[in-house]
């Protein structure tokens, strides 16, 4: 398989991908740019491409997602 082929890769996961990189896209980011940070996402939820098999590998993660831009307050606070 060459580097870059994405058809180990379910439907929703492309689907997921497309949608990242869209968003990256209408934030001012360059094409390849955002195709690369959405694979990374997408790679980083559900660790690489289609599982098969009932009970089989890890659930996904989507703690990338709902950072999006927020944050922490802990270094912010001023401390008396």
């Amino acid at each position: 398989m060459p580097k870059g082929d994405k058809s180990s890769y379910s439907s929703k996961q492309k689907r997921e991908a497309h949608h990242i990189e869209q968003g990256y896209e209408d934030r001012g980011v360059g094409k390849k740019e955002s195709e690369r940070r959405a694979w990374a996402t997408v790679n980083k939820q559900d660790h690489g491409g289609k599982k098969s098999g009932s009970g089989r590998g890890k659930s996904s993660s989507h703690s990338s997602s709902r950072k999006g831009g927020h944050r922490s307050h802990s270094s912010s606070r001023s401390r008396s």
